[in-house]
């Protein structure tokens, strides 16, 4: 398989991201300086965020080894960041430059419970791997203020043999129990649907404030940390739990997301020998198009997911991402936001409400049919 390699320096790379951010792109009167510079920061931007491919590689394969071995039943995916959210958070965090951004290339272990991540944690701190461990925050001791929780773990790509070129580039690895990333899921199901970027805490505050009670609400029943800022007498947070869920209509909402949504592309031949996965989403047309690559098709892959984050650019509230799963079936519970898929959170949601909490099955097969072979 052909890796991409950084071919720009990073002082270039840095320069195209504050291309990609400059201020005047936002100005009523056309910049044409300001959108030239931008057309030739993609390009450069593209192949920084491409070099990260390896790498990434590399360490989904040991995480896969290592979340098996905790679980078997386990989710492991991988990506790259959109060029979208490289852009919000280059707008966000001001002052940071492209090539120190740590999660351009992430990958993510889903196990059943919390004991699994402290496993699978414990198992990375003990391993003794050559990468250089850049940062640890422990989401589940100290939950965000949004109410997300989990564990990230960003190493430094380090190799004295092969694939010197990549020496320091850095990749995030997510740890979640499964109710953490049905919260996860459901956050970023509902702002892709009412364009607001809950998942970065922006949006309404009703929102917000639902999401951070159902936060403590799982971390409950996780017998974990609460999510700071809420209630800590369990009737005051049921109290206010079912007035957001009234007032949002959460339940409503959320099916009709995943009813309305129309799955394309899932009669591609060939589909479930896929190994990377190009996912289209529009909203506003409840249509998700899936598009499927082999592992030695990531060049086309790449450069069809450039051509889909320029369509996104065109029509605002649309996604684009392209991700690695090691199987079809594992798609779909490893980004369930594109599928509109809420169910487990749902439950999640009403089982809180109703006060009688109980093991919740996490569905094994795709909703959307697959195509003979």
């Amino acid at each position: 398989m052909a890796w991409t390699e950084p071919q720009f320096t990073r002082e270039r790379v840095n320069a195209a991201g504050k291309a990609l951010i400059a201020p005047q792109l936002r100005s009523d009167v056309p910049d044409w300086k300001a959108f030239n510079a931008y057309m030739s920061a993609v390009p450069i931007v593209n192949n920084w965020r491409s070099s990260h491919s390896y790498p990434l590689n590399t360490f989904q394969v040991t995480l896969r080894a290592y979340a098996r071995k905790i679980d078997p039943n386990c989710i492991v995916a991988q990506r790259t960041k959109r060029l979208s959210s490289i852009e919000a958070k280059l707008r966000r965090h001001n002052t940071m430059k492209l090539s120190q951004m740590q999660d351009l290339g992430g990958c993510r272990a889903i196990v059943k419970s919390v004991k699994g991540v402290r496993d699978l944690q414990a198992v990375y701190k003990a391993s003794g791997i050559k990468h250089e461990l850049a940062s640890l925050d422990d989401y589940i001791s100290t939950p965000k203020q949004s109410g997300y929780r989990g564990v990230h773990l960003v190493y430094r790509y380090v190799s004295d043999k092969q694939k010197k070129i990549y020496n320091g580039l850095k990749i995030e690895i997510q740890l979640r129990s499964q109710y953490q990333h049905a919260w996860a899921t459901a956050v970023e199901t509902v702002g892709m649907f009412v364009q607001q970027a809950l998942k970065s805490s922006l949006g309404e505050p009703e929102w917000l404030k639902f999401f951070s009670l159902m936060g403590t609400a799982i971390a409950n029943r996780e017998r974990t940390a609460p999510v700071p800022n809420t209630p800590t007498n369990h009737s005051e947070l049921l109290e206010e739990l079912r007035h957001y869920a009234s007032a949002l209509s959460v339940k409503s909402k959320l099916t009709a997301f995943s009813s309305a949504l129309k799955t394309l592309g899932t009669g591609q031949p060939g589909l479930e020998l896929a190994h990377f996965y190009l996912l289209e989403l529009d909203p506003a047309a409840n249509e998700l198009s899936v598009t499927g690559f082999r592992a030695q098709e990531l060049m086309e892959a790449a450069d069809k997911y450039a051509e889909a984050e320029k369509r996104v650019a065109e029509k605002p509230g649309t996604d684009a991402v392209l991700v690695s799963v090691d199987s079809l079936n594992a798609l779909e519970r490893a980004y369930p936001n594109y599928f509109a898929d809420t169910g487990v959170f749902l439950q999640l949601m009403d089982q809180t409400l109703s006060a009688a909490p109980k093991r919740i099955n996490i569905p094994t097969k795709p909703s959307f049919p697959l195509a003979s072979s």
